[in-house]
């Protein structure tokens, strides 16, 4: 990622149903924390339609909500090419979705889209998709997904200066 300030961030996964919208809601609730929402603009989508439309999982549903976060307002819906423009970070749960957004991207565009993990903590690591396991699996991933929203908005809010180069150093 260049230089340039971050104000957007679109969390993706494969059918915006399980990570992303729980990425979202975290994301927000930690910025909210900070007193920082009205300075990012956050949304989620997935690299596949198929869930447009639909509310998240009632599995990430009940997560977040035991967590203090409400993600029942939001709608599945398939990453658009203006999402490339509308967002400066593009953030991937897994790298087979990092793959797609960046087969997706436009040209100029491709420096946008980051692993989630990999940008926020300096860990190349998926954040696993818990939708065909159990309840434990979606309390992994607001885990991991809580840790790198912290670390994220670390970066964002106290270190401006330093630029998001998608590899985290023990300097940021």
């Amino acid at each position: 990622m260049s230089d340039r300030q971050v104000r957007s961030i679109l969390f993706v996964c494969l059918g915006n149903i399980c990570r992303s919208p729980l990425a979202e809601g975290v994301f927000r609730a930690v910025l909210a924390e900070r007193g920082l929402e009205a300075a990012f603009a956050i949304d989620s989508a997935g690299t596949g339609g198929w869930h447009a439309g639909s509310a998240p999982d009632p599995r990430s549903v009940a997560v977040a909500a035991r967590h203090g976060v409400d993600i029942t307002a939001q709608q599945a819906r398939k990453v658009t090419l203006a999402d490339f423009d509308r967002f400066d970070l593009i953030l991937g749960m897994d790298r087979s979705n990092v793959d797609d957004l960046r087969r997706l991207a436009p040209e100029a565009s491709p420096g946008r889209v980051e692993l989630f993990l990999d940008l926020a903590t300096g860990r190349i690591k998926d954040v696993p998709d818990p939708y065909y396991g159990g309840e434990d699996g979606f309390l992994d991933v607001y885990r991991m997904i809580r840790e790198a929203s912290e670390a994220l908005a670390d970066r964002l809010a106290g270190r401006e200066a330093t630029p998001l180069s998608g590899h985290a150093s023990s300097t940021t």
